[in-house]
């Protein structure tokens, strides 16, 4: 493999590596999958028997559920993938070798356009790559995209509730305490809503595995030059249960 300047920058198309994620002959979970951030939002619908832990991923901060979510459909996976890129993007291929197809995911961001409101919801159609983990599952370029049947699904069911929405591209980096006033201007330019730490990762990989994903965040916390307001972004469980079970119906569409 000829070496780039950086390191980065030397993408290897080869699927399979030295460690690959491994699928369970005894373990097969439902193709639909909802990844969703909203911790609290799955622990309560657990405790109440929406949802039932039907296996476990690892890491070294311990066990995550992958849960079962039953409905009149069908059922489908729900899990909650981990901060940042790289355990996000490990689990999402453990998913896909268990037998994930179809990927919805719900989080909150980072709002670096002071008019989107806090629980605002967007429907990412891209995302600038400036994290580590998508280099390993796309060759360099600027921008990584959501699949276009994923988007659609989203932005049907979000029409359907008659809420207000936007769509646009998102700003992915791992370090979000270095998000300068600088690289906000520049992003924002560049045509940049929010800003997240997995987006473009996310999409990466389900290009790279050839699965369907699409990804639905509400406004968080501003990101702006004139300094970072907290907005409470966190403290919002209506909203954050309403974005998983718009995501559960945008999944069951794909």
């Amino acid at each position: 493999m000829p070496q780039a300047e950086f390191p980065i920058l030397e993408f290897d198309p080869n699927p399979e590596a030295i460690l690959n994620p491994h699928s369970s002959k005894t373990i097969r979970i439902p193709e639909q999958v909802v990844l969703c951030f909203f911790n609290e939002v799955l622990k309560k619908k657990a405790e109440d028997g929406e949802l039932t832990v039907i296996a476990n991923l690892s890491s070294e901060y311990g066990t995550n559920p992958i849960y079962r979510m039953s409905t009149p459909t069908g059922d489908i996976t729900v899990v909650h993938p981990g901060v940042g890129a790289p355990m996000a993007v490990a689990f999402m291929e453990e998913l896909i070798a268990l037998g994930g197809r179809k990927f919805i995911a719900c989080g909150g961001v980072g709002v670096l356009v002071k008019e989107i409101a806090v629980g605002h919801p967007v429907v990412l159609t891209s995302a600038v790559r400036d994290e580590g983990t998508s280099y390993h599952y796309m060759p360099p370029s600027r921008e990584s995209y959501a699949h276009p049947a994923a988007v659609q699904a989203l932005t049907s069911v979000l029409s359907s509730t008659g809420l207000s929405f936007l769509t646009g591209k998102a700003w992915t980096t791992d370090a979000f305490y270095r998000e300068t006033p600088a690289k906000r201007d520049q992003r924002v330019a560049e045509g940049c809503l929010v800003v997240d730490m997995e987006a473009s990762a996310f999409f990466a990989v389900a290009q790279f595995r050839g699965v369907t994903f699409g990804q639905v965040v509400y406004g968080g916390d501003l990101v702006v030059p004139e300094g970072w307001d907290y907005r409470g972004w966190d403290d919002r469980t209506d909203d954050r249960k309403l974005l998983l079970n718009l995501s559960v119906q945008a999944v069951q569409q794909l």
